[in-house]
């Protein structure tokens, strides 16, 4: 009687219920980041599916980019950018995370229909493994980047152990947090997925991805930091071909991501409710 009187005071004890919470929100964890596993894993098998070149296709587009930018204000408009070829590529590639994962976000929900009745879990975990996806293949084009460097007679320094780390954070924040917004919005105004590929080709040329930024006069100049892209966009060009790394763009672009993601997940929480009457 005393044991088992001493067991049931054991298990009334606030130690015990915090041990056991602890173990549930452990269980939890694992089985929300497997999921993450699953639903990025399922993204790539989808996006290569019935695809014989398969990881060309990822940066077939940006090098295509690259060369018809090259053309036209290398050659013809003869750009005075030093190492040209070098200069669109280490743009492009980071562009192309962004203007893929926005885009393939505007149609998370829609697009997972099946799976949002069948199975319970946090919807924002769909619009994530987007970003995922397009950030694995960013990181997959980086050796594509190396390849241009030694064309050059340059090479990657020590800066990139900690740079690219760093750089993916603000970069992943304000890329989630677009997602989140366009996602959300999409499943009650459907042609926001239209909308959003105009706007990511106006993003696209107030972005510094084919010209510099000391090509905008100096008064206009302050509007190019605008736009939250500009300095995560000079960022990774400057760390991919000179080795530097601005921890003032670093600081910007990582306030700006965390402005973007705040924004982003506050419009995913606001409008998650009514999710089920949509789809």
């Amino acid at each position: 009687m005393i044991s088992k009187a001493s067991s049931n005071a054991s298990c009334n004890l606030p130690g015990f219920h915090f041990k056991m919470l602890i173990d549930l929100n452990r269980q939890r964890l694992k089985y929300y980041l497997d999921l993450i596993i699953v639903l990025t894993k399922k993204e790539i098998k989808v996006r290569y599916k019935n695809s014989m070149l398969g990881y060309a296709w990822s940066i077939a587009n940006p090098l295509l980019y690259a060369l018809i930018f090259y053309f036209v204000f290398k050659i013809i408009m003869r750009f005075q950018i030093k190492d040209y070829s070098l200069f669109l590529i280490s743009g492009l590639f980071p562009w192309q995370w962004v203007n893929n994962s926005i885009m393939g976000s505007a149609v998370s929900f829609i697009g997972n229909v099946s799976l949002i009745k069948k199975v319970r879990f946090p919807r924002l975990f769909l619009p994530l493994s987007q970003v995922l996806n397009d950030a694995f293949h960013f990181l997959a084009s980086i050796p594509v980047i190396i390849i241009f460097l030694l064309f050059y007679d340059k090479y990657p320094s020590i800066t990139w152990l900690y740079g690219i780390p760093l750089l993916i954070i603000p970069t992943f924040l304000v890329v989630y947090g677009f997602s989140l917004a366009v996602s959300s919005v999409n499943l009650f105004f459907r042609d926001l997925q239209y909308l959003i590929a105009l706007l990511l080709t106006i993003l696209f040329y107030l972005t510094p991805i084919f010209y510099t930024v000391k090509f905008v006069p100096e008064k206009y100049r302050y509007l190019i930091y605008i736009n939250p892209f500009t300095p995560l966009i000079t960022n990774w060009r400057s760390l991919f071909m000179r080795n530097i790394f601005n921890w003032d763009k670093y600081l910007l672009s990582l306030a700006y991501g965390l402005f973007v993601f705040i924004i982003g997940y506050l419009i995913y929480n606001k409008l998650k409710d009514r999710f089920a009457e949509m789809i």
